[in-house]
C-alpha cells in the first residue's frame, strides 16, 4: 500500500514545511514554497552504497597512475585541474545560450578521439537535433553514443549495456527519478537525480558532466544545494553580444578553484584563447585618462586587465558609485580613503568604474589600479600607458604587498610592459631579477606622485 504525503519546499533553498508559507523562513524569498508529494511504501527502498563497507588502512589504498583523462583541450583541462578525474561529477552552469552544450560536446569529442566511449543524453534536444549540431562542429567520432530522454532508471539501464567511460546530461533539470512525484526541476528532483549520478559515478568510476541553466537570481538550476553535491563546479561566462567566454571554477574536489580558461565562438565552435591579456588589451585608447593596466590573479594564471574609470561633477545629493566588474563598495571605501588620505575631494563627483572585457575582478591587488585610475579621471592626466600597477590598498593609505608578484612581473614583462608600480614588500620578496623598471611604494602619496610628477 502507497501513502503519499504533500510537503511544500522552497524552489531557493531547499527549505521544507509541511504547510504553505508566504515566505521561506530559510532564505527569506517570497512565494517560493511549492507543493510537492512524496510517495512511500512500507517496503523500504534498498540502499545505493557508493563506497566500501570495509575500512582502509591509507599506506594500503593503491592509486592508478593514469588518474586522469586528458581532453587536449588546453583551457578547458586547466579548468578542471589537469584533466578530468575518473568517478568525478562535474556541473556546468551558465546562462541559455552561453554554449555550454557546444563546449561539452567537442571536449567529449577529444575523449572519443582517445578511446574514451561516451553517451551524450539529452532531455531537451532529439538525438537528430544534436546530429545537426555535431555536423556544423565536425564531430563524427563512433565513439559518441546519442540518447534523447528524461527518466533517470531508464539511463540507468543504458549505462549498464553500452558501458561508457563518460557520460553527459544535458540538462539536470529535464532529468526525474521515478521515486518521487515532483515535476522535473524542483528541488527534490534535482536534489535526488544528482544523488543518484554521484553514487553511480564514485560506485562505476564513470566520469559524469551535468549542465544545468542559471537563473535570473544567478544560481544553478535554482538552488545552491546542488554544488554542495558535486565534485567540481565550472562557471561559462560571457556576453552574447561578444565573441569571448570565460570558463570559471568555482569549486574543485582534484585542483585549484578559481582558475579560468578562454575561449572564443566562431561559426565552428570554440576555440582557445592561449593569451587572454592580449585580448582585453588590443582595443585600449592611448593617452586617455582615467585608464590604467591591472595585473590580477585567475587561480594561477596572471591576467593583464584595462581599468576604466570616468569621474565627473554631480547635481545629485548623495553622488552616484556605479561599477562593472568589480565591488561598488570596495570603490566607495577606496574612493573615501583618497579623499582623506591623498587630498583629492571626491565628495561631490560621480564615480563610474568599469573593467574592459567583461571580466568580473574580486582580489585585493586591484585596489591600487582603482585608485590610480580614479586619480587619472579626476585630474585628467593620463597615466603612462607601458605602466601596470597591483597592490592592496589600506584604510590608512598603506599599499601592501600580494601574493605572487613575480609571476605579474613575468607576464607584464611578455606583454611589452616597461615599468611597475607595486608595494615595497613585494620587491622585496621578489627572488628573481625583474627584467622590468620597478617602483616601489608604500602609500597612495607615493603612488600619485610615481604617476603624475
Amino acid at each position: 500500500m502507497i501513502k503519499q504525503k504533500t510537503i511544500f519546499t522552497c524552489q531557493n533553498c531547499g527549505y521544507q514545511s509541511p504547510k504553505w508559507l508566504g515566505r521561506c523562513p530559510e532564505c527569506g524569498t517570497w512565494n517560493s514554497l511549492i507543493e510537492e508529494v512524496l510517495e512511500s511504501s512500507h517496503k523500504a527502498r534498498p540502499t545505493e552504497r557508493a563506497f566500501q563497507d570495509i575500512p582502509q588502512r591509507i599506506d594500503a589504498i593503491s592509486l592508478d597512475e593514469q588518474t586522469r583523462y586528458k581532453t587536449g583541450f588546453g583551457e578547458f583541462d586547466r579548468t578542471l585541474g589537469g584533466g578530468l578525474v575518473p568517478g568525478s561529477l562535474v556541473l556546468i552552469g551558465g546562462d541559455p545560450g552561453i554554449g555550454k552544450s557546444t563546449l561539452i560536446l567537442q571536449a567529449v569529442h577529444r575523449l572519443a578521439h582517445e578511446g574514451h566511449r561516451t553517451l551524450y543524453i539529452s532531455g531537451e534536444e532529439s538525438a537528430q537535433q544534436i546530429k545537426l549540431r555535431a555536423r556544423r562542429l565536425s564531430i563524427d567520432s563512433p565513439e559518441i553514443y546519442l540518447l534523447s530522454g528524461t527518466c533517470l532508471e531508464d539511463m540507468i539501464d543504458r549505462f549498464d549495456d553500452l558501458s561508457p567511460r563518460i557520460i553527459v546530461i544535458d540538462s539536470i533539470q529535464t532529468i526525474y527519478t521515478e521515486t518521487l512525484a515532483s515535476a522535473p526541476g524542483s528541488i527534490s528532483q534535482v536534489r535526488e537525480v544528482t544523488g543518484k549520478l554521484m553514487n553511480i559515478a564514485k560506485r562505476s568510476g564513470r566520469a559524469l558532466f551535468i549542465i544545468g541553466h542559471m537563473t535570473k537570481e544567478g544560481a544553478i538550476a535554482g538552488p545552491k544545494v546542488l554544488e554542495h553535491l558535486v565534485d567540481a563546479v565550472l562557471y561559462f561566462e560571457g556576453d552574447g553580444s561578444h565573441s569571448y567566454r570565460i570558463l570559471r571554477s568555482v569549486k574543485n574536489r582534484f585542483g585549484p578553484t578559481n582558475e579560468i580558461g578562454a575561449f572564443e565562438m566562431t561559426d565552428k565552435g570554440l576555440e582557445e584563447v592561449s593569451n587572454p591579456s592580449k585580448i582585453f588589451l588590443e582595443e585600449r585608447a592611448q593617452d586617455v585618462s582615467g585608464s590604467v593596466v591591472i595585473s590580477c590573479m585567475e587561480g594561477t594564471r596572471p591576467l593583464l586587465i584595462e581599468l576604466q574609470a570616468l569621474v565627473c561633477s554631480s547635481s545629485l545629493a548623495v553622488p552616484r558609485r556605479t561599477t562593472i566588474g568589480v565591488d561598488p563598495n570596495r570603490v566607495s571605501l577606496l574612493a573615501a580613503v583618497l579623499s582623506k588620505r591623498g587630498g583629492i575631494n571626491l565628495s561631490n563627483n560621480d564615480i563610474f568604474v568599469n573593467v574592459a572585457g567583461g571580466i568580473k575582478i574580486d582580489e585585493p591587488a586591484i585596489d591600487l589600479g582603482i585608485v590610480a585610475t580614479i586619480a587619472s579621471s579626476f585630474l585628467n592626466k593620463p597615466i603612462r600607458r607601458n605602466t601596470v600597477v597591483f597592490g592592496e590598498v589600506g584604510l590608512s593609505g598603506e599599499v601592501r604587498g600580494v601574493s605572487q608578484a613575480e609571476t605579474r612581473i613575468k607576464e607584464a614583462v611578455k606583454m611589452g610592459f616597461s615599468r611597475a608600480i607595486l608595494s615595497l614588500k613585494s620587491i622585496k620578496a621578489m627572488k628573481a631579477k625583474a627584467g622590468i623598471e620597478l617602483i616601489g611604494i608604500s602609500s597612495i602619496q607615493d603612488l600619485l606622485e610615481s604617476l603624475f610628477s
